[in-house]
């Protein structure tokens, strides 16, 4: 379970209800209103079906799945001793060596990166077929997160929708002062749903999905410049320094001090 979005979600609902609870607002009135909830949610949903083809459209559940369950990556610092350690096998025994590897790589992308360097292909087919696969990912992240800030957008302005509709309502009839002044205040209840939905809910959930298609990305780029660099036939403390750019400074430091202690650092002729 992702822990930020739950911490978020349960926090954002807290301000809004205790921020009513202090302005004296009526909590009531976030229940008794079914029509604002028609507006905002019903609405929102429907500016999405036109504005997305249904293809991308069916990916929603699946989105909301992601936001909500942790992130599984492989560990950078594991990646890099994995590949200092294919680097220097490749250079003891060749290519060839590392097709006992290829079925114990869980990762379908390095598994697939694998067999074409060690089927022989050529450098630049490897990293153009990979490459092409990694901008294939991001343009469906990119479309994904796209749907949840056309939803940040539109909610908002779909609470202006549904005041104006309330204002309508409550202006029918002046009848009741005492009725009027509920009735308004109820009209603003959409607007309130409205701006707490798309800033608090959809904007956010579309830049986390960014942040993750971010983490993933940077994952397969690490991959391809290891596994370019294995067929090339670097060594291991080469590869090592290659692959130490998509390090944090702490991360650096951790796998350094591995190596220094005898780890994975072995220098090669």
């Amino acid at each position: 379970m992702q822990i930020s979005t739950i911490i978020g979600l349960i926090g954002g609902i807290l301000s809004l209800v205790v921020g009513m609870i202090l302005k004296g607002a009526p909590l009531v009135s976030l229940v008794n209103n079914p029509a604002a909830y028609v507006i905002i949610l019903v609405g929102t949903a429907a500016t999405i079906f036109m504005a997305f083809p249904m293809n991308e459209v069916k990916r929603v559940p699946k989105l909301f799945g992601i936001i909500f369950k942790n992130q599984t990556l492989l560990d950078k610092k594991e990646l890099v001793r994995m590949f200092m350690e294919w680097a220097s096998i490749t250079r003891r025994e060749g290519l060839l060596a590392l097709e006992s590897k290829v079925e114990e790589i869980d990762n379908s992308f390095l598994r697939n990166g694998m067999r074409m360097i060690i089927d022989g292909n050529d450098q630049e087919f490897v990293q153009d077929v990979l490459m092409e696969d990694i901008n294939a990912t991001e343009e469906r992240h990119r479309s994904g997160a796209l749907i949840f800030s056309q939803a940040g957008m539109y909610a908002p302005t779909l609470g202006v929708l549904g005041a104006v509709v309330g204002l309508i309502a409550a202006l029918a009839d002046l009848s009741d002062m005492e009725k009027l002044s509920h009735a308004i205040a109820g009209a603003f209840i959409a607007t309130v749903l409205g701006i707490f939905t798309g800033y608090v809910l959809w904007h956010p959930m579309a830049n986390k999905l960014k942040r993750m298609s971010k983490a993933e990305v940077e994952i397969k780029l690490m991959m391809v410049e290891g596994l370019l660099s294995i067929q090339s036939g670097v060594s291991t403390m080469a590869i090592s320094q290659k692959l130490a750019v998509f390090l944090t400074p702490a991360e650096s430091a951790e796998l350094d001090a591995d190596q220094g202690g005898g780890g994975a650092g072995e220098q090669e002729g």
